[in-house]
This record gives structure tokens, C-alpha cells and sequence, in this order.
């Protein structure tokens, strides 16, 4: 059999910039430890496999090169992409299925809005590990899904070196280190233990963390923000209360064939 496959750089606006994802469209589902060989197989960040449901939505599933995720933000802004950009859809809107819940990504001229449940850090018991793992000290340790890292000044979260002898002893999906920003309100940085990964370049669902924490903070509702890895990413984000948006651009690096016997 033969599967259509696409490569788009999501928050980005040119290629080699933002975050890599490939795209998978079905007409049904796959065998889950197919999808997730063939996540290994392509070996970016993640991979995302959708099929359409009769109503014109779309249900959604998400694989690292390691294991199937619950929510990802840059290849749902890709997925969204190649269904407006190469599939011929025709509202400004699409609705997906997920093991978050129902996620929608609206077209506004170049830029694709999504709306993500929200998920406020809170305060925790850190494990000793993750103080040893970074050359810098955070102010600060809370967590949602993933540890996260308050720091003082952007240039603390630019001179962070990791120790993945130490990082990769801590129990959690992802690290986010963050502080406030000096050309967005806000920047960050993701790292993923015991991955292939290391740091990621964009990282959209750690967004659904660092907007509320930084619109309580900066009492803002709206905000700019710089994932700073060495691609970069550019997101526009506000806080909804328990949802929030986050927006970017994507530009198509890719598209092709896979095949399976």
C-alpha cells in the first residue's frame, strides 16, 4: 500500500526555521505500532496521523520516535496546514478529535490559530536531579504536564547547557525553562529526557502552560512569544481562561510517498 506523507516546518515563515513535522493523512486507521515504526522511521520530534470523519471533522493522533503523546501543538498547526493548503478544505475552521479533547485551528490570512485546553503549573516536589541538570539554577520550579523553570532573564534561558545524565533520571514528558522576554513578553525552551529529541525546536502544547502562567503574571491576555532554539520559533498566544490560543505561520518543506507491505 501506498500513503501520502508531508514534511512542514510549523511557526515558522521559510524553510530550515520552526519546528519539523511530518503529516500523515488515512483513510483509516493503521495498526498504533505501525504509526509508531513509522514515527521511528521519520525520527522528527512528531509525527501526526489523521483520518476524516463523515461530519468533515477530523480525528487526530500524535507519535514522538517513542511513544504516542496526548497533545502537541506544531504538528496539529502542520496538520492544519496540509488540510488547508493540499487538500482542497473549504472553511476557514478545522475541528479535531484528540486524547485531548476536541482542538480547533482557524485560518487567519497566513496565520493558523489553535485553541488548546489550557494547563497552569503548579507548585511541586522536584525531584534532586533536575537541580543538578542545568549550569544555571532556576528562581523557580512548578509543573503541569512537564517540569517548569522559572528563570530571571532571557539570556540565562539562552546560556542554559543541559546534562542529560541528569535530565534523563527525571520522570516527565518534557522540561520548560522560561522567562520573560526581550523582543515577546515572554520566551522559553523544551527539553525531553530519554529521547532521541534532546531539545525541541518549537513546542506547542508547552505553550498551553506558558500562557497562563505568564498572563498571570504579566496581566496580559495577549501575548508574543520566541521558543529560543537554535531554529526558532515565533508564536502569537492568548489566555482564555481555561483555554488558550497560540498561533503561527507553517510553510510546506515537503511531500512524497511511504510504503507498506
Amino acid at each position: 500500500m501506498v500513503y501520502p506523507i508531508y514534511t512542514v516546518d510549523a511557526f515558522t515563515d521559510h524553510v530550515f526555521g520552526g519546528n519539523p513535522a511530518a503529516v500523515c493523512p488515512l483513510q483509516e486507521w493503521l495498526p498504533t505500532e505501525t504509526m509508531q515504526q513509522l514515527a521511528n522511521e521519520n525520527n522528527l520530534s512528531e509525527t501526526a496521523f489523521f483520518v476524516k470523519r463523515t461530519d468533515g471533522s477530523y480525528d487526530l493522533r500524535w507519535f514522538t520516535p517513542e511513544l504516542e503523546i496526548d497533545l502537541a501543538g506544531h504538528p496539529t498547526l502542520a496538520t492544519a496546514f496540509v488540510i488547508f493548503t493540499q487538500l482542497n478544505h473549504t472553511s476557514d475552521t478545522i475541528t479535531f478529535h484528540s486524547k485531548s479533547g476536541v482542538l480547533t485551528v482557524m485560518q487567519k490570512g497566513d496565520m493558523l490559530e489553535m485553541n488548546f485546553p489550557a494547563r497552569m503549573p503548579v507548585t511541586c516536589e522536584p525531584p534532586a536531579e533536575l537541580y543538578k541538570a542545568f549550569n544555571l539554577p532556576p528562581a523557580e520550579i512548578l509543573r503541569s504536564r512537564d517540569y517548569f523553570l522559572i528563570y530571571h532573564t532571557q539570556e540565562e534561558i539562552e546560556q542554559l547547557v543541559p546534562d542529560f545524565n541528569y535530565l534523563n533520571q527525571v520522570e516527565t514528558l518534557g522540561i520548560i525553562v522560561t522567562s520573560k522576554g526581550k523582543e515577546a513578553d515572554f520566551v522559553s525552551r523544551f527539553f525531553v529526557p530519554n529521547s532521541v529529541i534532546g531539545e525541541d525546536p518549537v513546542t506547542g502544547s508547552a505553550h498551553a502552560t506558558l500562557i497562563p502562567y505568564w498572563a498571570s503574571q504579566l496581566h496580559k491576555t495577549e501575548m508574543t512569544a520566541i521558543q529560543l532554539s537554535n531554529r526558532k520559533g515565533h508564536l502569537w498566544c492568548a489566555s482564555l481562561g481555561d483555554r488558550v490560543t497560540i498561533a503561527g505561520k507553517a510553510v510546506l518543506y515537503m511531500k512524497g510517498e511511504y510504503f507498506l507491505s
